[in-house]
């Protein structure tokens, strides 16, 4: 059977979280939010899963994920760790942070050999979103695809978020991607980022990305040509990440990249603080009220 992958980014060691968020329980029966997101996507028509971690982790991963999912779906682990995909490049002795995104997803080239999707851990996308992107990898497109989703839906309440800030064209297409950071509402209501001149402002509109991509297998020559510039370039810097909106903006500026912007009409949440667990837990609570899930996943 022809594969279609769905990657997990769930490396991350949740710093301002507390703990471990991609393994926090927020259903009724335990399930975590990527229970709820590898349900969504079995129903879509994916039938891989790959999740990206790190060794420390990997043995919890594997005991609560392995055989949680049914004979259809094929199973694998695979993890980021400093070293990989670094080519002759040496690791500053001093570096402890992970190389960011598009390292990570890097890890996934040992195992994806055909179009695959790639969601954050600990974010929910909804329903429709997974739908979307099934049918876009499926058709005869070679584009890439992005789903964007508003700005003023992937706020927290609790601290400030990343996202990448996305502009098309008149077709639709991703024209740019940045990278923001510490994007905050204000007390104002203005929804505001930190520059090095002082703060940009941001509509409530403005379309986002949350990690939600469909790629194709030409994906990884491009990103593992990316980070060797990358390394030689910021490699020796102790905070430097490598995000997989850089990758896509490279792609889109020579021309090597077409990436279609779809928007989600599905309502994006998830946690960044632990002050956000309760939400989340209410929200699935709310949909297993209106039938969108089972009270009990996988039971």
């Amino acid at each position: 059977m022809k594969k279609t992958s769905i990657v997990l980014l769930a490396a991350g060691m949740g710093s301002r979280y507390g703990s471990l968020k991609q393994m926090d329980e927020f259903g009724p029966n335990g399930e975590t939010i990527m229970d709820y997101s590898i349900y969504d996507a079995k129903r879509a028509g994916f039938n891989h899963i790959v999740f990206i971690i790190r060794e420390a982790f990997k043995e919890a991963f594997t005991e609560k994920f392995a055989n949680r999912f049914g004979d259809d779906m094929t199973v694998d682990f695979v993890t980021q760790e400093l070293h990989k995909s670094t080519g002759d490049f040496a690791v500053p002795e001093t570096r402890e942070k992970p190389w960011g995104t598009a390292h990570a997803l890097l890890m996934a080239q040992e195992v994806v050999d055909g179009n695959f999707a790639i969601i954050n851990a600990d974010d929910y996308y909804g329903v429709e979103s997974y739908e979307t992107l099934y049918s876009f990898l499926n058709s005869d497109s070679e584009e890439y695809c992005i789903i964007a989703y508003e700005l003023k839906n992937t706020l927290s309440d609790h601290g400030h978020v990343n996202r990448g800030v996305c502009k098309l064209d008149k077709d639709g297409n991703l024209v740019d991607v940045e990278e923001c950071i510490a994007i905050r509402r204000e007390e104002s209501g203005k929804i505001t980022y930190p520059t090095a001149e002082g703060s940009n402002e941001l509509t409530e509109t403005t379309n986002v990305s949350m990690n939600m991509f469909g790629f194709r297998s030409s994906y990884f020559g491009l990103a593992q040509r990316e980070f060797d510039n990358f390394l030689k370039e910021r490699g020796n810097e102790e905070k430097s990440e490598f995000y997989i909106p850089a990758v896509l903006d490279k792609g889109i500026k020579n021309k090597s990249l077409k990436i279609k912007v779809l928007t989600s009409p599905s309502q994006w949440f998830g946690v960044t603080y632990k002050d956000d667990k309760p939400h989340v837990q209410a929200r699935f609570k709310e949909l297993i009220s209106k039938n969108v899930y089972p009270e009990n996943l996988w039971g």
